[in-house]
């Protein structure tokens, strides 16, 4: 056994040890005692989350307290958001994040006003305070590219991107093109466009589409961004001749097949006769959205015996267009439309058998074959602005083949020259 003898300077230190220990453990009891008493504060002010997209006619007020916040709070809210944003501008499909305590008090909320912009409304004390913040991003010019196997939609998801940019391709060339009809398998698209990549990892969004291409079925169709004549941006083939048509070639803003043609002699499913069939039947469900295919005027919006729910439109030099079997009409008589606007929703009033769209067009009170019908074309670049377009085409179109490094290099150049527009 070992012995060990200690003088009076360890005894002394050991009561200091055991003195210490003593306070040390007094302290963290205290500290635990206190944690205890305020985790219920701490759990009663931790925030909440609701995160919703606003849905379709459904107002602020409506909204916010659909998710707990109480009357008197949106009230506060609307009031200090007021001198920034309206929030009575709320827009269908944003989405809207609001941060409460357990017992309902509101922290903060956010609002998506569009892909660059957010709301924030968040609590001082007794009050609310609102700004709006930018969402940070980058931008860069690419080129993307891809092959159809069923529909331009799908072929832009595939390549990794958005459905915005389908869109944009089929608004476009939509005046040569029928997007619903007209592609084929192992079509081809090329664009070449500015887009903005977002730090909160939110999907990207698109700016100016400088060049586009789509081949289809072996039949190139180039588009060129530049200005028409009062100064907006329109697009153009490479040799100056505008894109823009006077008319759409689709009266539907989504796919559907024909299931009947302009016809001079077809039996009628309903009243069991041939008859002349002067439009286009599109098989499209009811509810699918009918757009007018130019600019015009409603001369008549309503009922109309066997039509149906009709929309007839009266266009420049001398076309009308029709718009048959609507379950509803959004557009009313002597209004101005414009082109690609919606102006019904299909249905099958009137002699129908099933929800369809029975279009027709007119040229000088004749009615015309849509399918084969030759559409007039808007105004090409003018000679004064021809030089300046063939700069900004030689710039753009060479890219949509160029290779990676070509297209690097070209894009670098372009980034650090002056525009010339």
């Amino acid at each position: 056994m070992i012995v060990v003898a200690l003088g009076v300077p360890g005894f002394t230190l050991l009561a200091y040890l055991s003195s210490s220990h003593s306070s040390f453990q007094q302290q963290l009891a205290q500290q635990i005692a206190l944690a205890r008493d305020e985790a219920p504060l701490i759990a009663a002010q931790a925030p909440h989350f609701s995160e919703h997209a606003v849905p379709t006619g459904l107002n602020v007020t409506d909204l916010l307290q659909g998710m707990g916040v109480a009357r008197a709070t949106v009230l506060a809210v609307v009031d200090a958001a007021r001198p920034v944003y309206d929030l009575a501008r709320l827009r269908a499909g944003n989405q809207m994040v609001v941060a409460r305590t357990i017992a309902g008090d509101l922290l903060s909320l956010r609002y998506q006003i569009d892909p660059d912009r957010m709301l924030w409304v968040f609590s001082q004390g007794d009050e609310f305070r609102a700004e709006i913040k930018e969402i940070p991003s980058t931008v860069e010019v690419v080129r993307i590219e891809g092959e159809i196997r069923d529909s331009l939609f799908n072929a832009v998801e595939d390549a990794g991107e958005r459905a915005e940019l389908a869109i944009r391709l089929s608004e476009i060339f939509g005046w040569d093109l029928d997007f619903y009809t007209d592609p084929r398998k192992g079509d081809t698209f090329r664009v070449v466009v500015e887009k903005r990549i977002y730090s909160n990892g939110q999907p990207a969004s698109y700016g100016k589409l400088f060049a586009a291409e789509y081949n289809n079925a072996g039949t190139p169709y180039q588009a060129v961004l530049f200005r028409d004549p009062d100064g907006r941006t329109a697009y153009y083939a490479p040799d100056g001749k505008s894109l823009q048509k006077a008319f759409l070639r689709s009266p539907l803003k989504f796919s559907a097949p024909i299931t009947s043609r302009f016809s001079r002699s077809r039996f009628h499913p309903v009243l069991k006769i041939r008859r002349p069939h002067l439009g286009i039947d599109y098989a499209a469900p009811t509810g699918a959205p009918v757009q007018s295919i130019g600019n015009g005027r409603v001369v008549f919006a309503g009922r109309n015996g066997g039509a149906g729910n009709m929309v007839h439109i009266k266009h420049t030099n001398g076309y009308e267009t029709m718009y048959m079997h609507l379950s509803r009409i959004l557009v009313r008589n002597g209004a101005h439309v414009e082109q690609g606007e919606r102006i019904g929703l299909v249905g099958k009033t009137g002699l129908a058998t099933g929800p369809h769209l029975d279009f027709r067009i007119l040229q000088h009170g004749a009615y015309r074959n849509f399918e084969a019908l030759r559409l007039p074309p808007a105004n090409p670049v003018g000679k004064r602005d021809m030089a300046d377009f063939l700069a900004v085409r030689d710039r753009w179109v060479p890219l949509l083949h160029a290779d990676v490094t070509q297209f690097a290099q070209a894009i670098a150049q372009t980034s650090t020259a002056p525009s010339g527009r």
